[in-house]
């Protein structure tokens, strides 16, 4: 890049910068795509215009804009934050939190143990996990000795001491709490009306360390619709995938993703997991589940001459 060029890519930077701080959005946002105009090669002012594009409530726009800046520099802890931050305010809070856990997982590489620390318990803030809670753990045991007597680092401790002693743990004598009959996990009482899809991740983590897979089979399903009863999408389907690695011929696993396919408006992926599950039914001479699933064909894919054929 010519000193010319530099010259009009920082006058674009700031620009944005300054549009950014007044309020003045769709300023910046010209002004942060004229500088990767000028410098295409460069994350900043992807990160900059991802930024602005999420204050401006265009969410998949920011996205898209953050990932561009990835492309260019897998390392920007802007974009990852600015990514997190989004994904959080969409509800998609399990991948928010896979994008800190790697965003920590850079920062103790660098040394930068104490924002290592920070992002791994916003992590685990966002998504309770038996990993997350062991990393973030291990890490206030590092800030400690690294560096003893930073005031940032303190404040990074207090923040995840505070949210160590607040997030409960499974008591792996008791049952787990899901929407069966309620239930006391670390004495913390969970009625069934109001199950607990973290709780719930924590009683699936215990069974598969126990050993024990088809608790852990029956965990993860219950996990996966409590996730799903409050909204978490993509939990949900996680859950099903683990459930699918310990079963991976289950029908009720099978049935609760084409639903929750149904559930995004994926009618493509959800019919194509029916017939899928309607041909295991017929080879195995499985009624129980081959009706179950023409009950759901018949009240959502009418006309699909496939799921016809099979349920006729």
């Amino acid at each position: 890049m010519t000193d010319a060029l530099f010259e009009q890519y920082k006058d674009a930077l700031r620009r944005g910068h300054v549009a950014g701080l007044q309020g003045r959005l769709d300023a910046a946002a010209a002004a942060y795509r004229e500088a990767a105009r000028i410098a295409p090669d460069r994350s900043l002012p992807y990160v900059g215009l991802g930024g602005v594009l999420a204050r401006l409530g265009r969410s998949d726009d920011s996205l898209a804009a953050f990932a561009a800046a990835l492309q260019r520099s897998p390392a920007d802890d802007g974009a990852m934050r600015g990514r997190a931050d989004v994904l959080a305010a969409l509800g998609r809070r399990a991948e928010a939190a896979e994008t800190l856990d790697h965003l920590a997982d850079i920062f103790e590489r660098d040394g930068r143990v104490a924002d290592a620390l920070d992002a791994s318990r916003q992590a685990l803030e966002l998504a309770e996990s038996r990993g997350r809670r062991q990393h973030v753990e291990r890490l206030v045991a590092g800030v400690r000795t690294a560096v003893p007597n930073d005031p940032a680092a303190a404040e990074a401790l207090e923040r995840a001491a505070r949210l160590l002693d607040s997030v409960p743990k499974v008591d792996p004598r008791g049952d787990p709490p899901g929407l069966g009959d309620g239930g006391e996990i670390g004495g913390l009482s969970v009625p069934s009306a109001t199950p607990d899809p973290a709780l719930l991740t924590l009683a699936l983590e215990e069974a598969l360390e126990a050993g024990d897979l088809e608790e852990a089979r029956q965990r993860a399903l219950r996990a996966a619709e409590a996730h799903r009863a409050v909204g978490q999408f993509h939990a949900a389907v996680d859950a099903c995938y683990q459930a699918l690695a310990i079963q991976p011929a289950d029908p009720d696993i099978h049935l609760l993703l084409a639903e929750l396919y149904l559930d995004r408006g994926w009618r493509g992926p959800a019919a194509d997991k029916l017939v899928l599950l309607g041909r295991l039914s017929q080879l195995t001479d499985d009624s129980a589940t081959r009706e179950r699933l023409c009950h759901l064909a018949a009240a959502t894919f009418p006309d699909d001459a496939r799921l016809t054929a099979i349920c006729a």
